[in-house]
This record gives C-alpha cells, structure tokens and sequence, in this order.
C-alpha cells in the first residue's frame, strides 16, 4: 500500500501546488520559467519563494521520510557544471523544461508539450536501454 500511497500523495501536492500557482500568478509553473523569474524578473517574491518551497520540501523529505536512503555519492564539480550547463541548453532550445512540459503543457493539451514530453521520454526510455 506504501508503494502506491507516496507517489499518489506527492502527484496531488503537485496538481495542488501547479494551480494554486496558476491561481495566484496566472503563469504556468515550470522550473526553469519560475528559476528564471526568481533571478530576473522585477516580481521575485512568489517565484522565489517556489524555489525555496522546492528546496525545502524535499530535503525535510528526505529527512523525515526517507532517512536511511544514503546520500549519493559527490560527481565530479566539472561533471556538474557541463551537466547543468547542458540541461540549461536544452531547457531553452525546448522553449521549457521536462516539468512544465509534461505537469502543465500536458494539462492544457497543448501539441508543443505532447511531442517535447513524447520526446523526453523517448530518449530517457532508449538511454536506460543502452546504459543497462
């Protein structure tokens, strides 16, 4: 039942924090949009606060929920840097990141969102396949 309850609760916590956003901006969430916001934008208060909200709620997560799970083992700086570097890339070239596509784009039915999520999941499927 546990496996079953958490993610259920979780795809709730996101529908209900994705509208009420909606609600209380009329922008739709997407993280790398909010990130950017929060960075740039002249109304950095809502926008910041969601990032943090992120940073926070899933560390007390990992904490309170999840405290035997060991904590990853460090990558190398470089490897981050050129990692971010290029989802950062991609997230502009696909005029949006995997979250706002697939959580918000795919709840507007908007075609753009389809193909990108139908895209990540595509590659993410065929990248599993070949590194395992």
């Amino acid at each position: 039942m546990d496996a079953f309850l958490m993610p259920l609760i979780g795809g709730l916590l996101i529908g209900l924090t994705t509208a009420a956003y909606l609600l209380l901006t009329g922008k739709v969430v997407g993280i790398s949009g909010i990130l950017a916001q929060a960075l740039f934008s002249k109304d950095r208060f809502l926008p910041f606060l969601f990032v943090i909200g992120l940073i926070i709620g899933g560390s007390a997560y990992g904490i309170l929920v999840e405290p035997s799970q060991p904590f990853p083992e460090m990558r190398s700086p470089l490897i981050l840097i050129i990692s971010g570097l290029l989802v950062g890339y991609g997230t502009r070239l696909g005029s949006g990141c995997t979250s706002g596509h697939g959580v918000c784009g795919i709840s507007r039915l908007s075609p753009r969102s389809l193909i990108a999520t139908a895209v990540f999941m595509s590659t993410a499927i065929i990248t599993v396949l070949l590194t395992k």
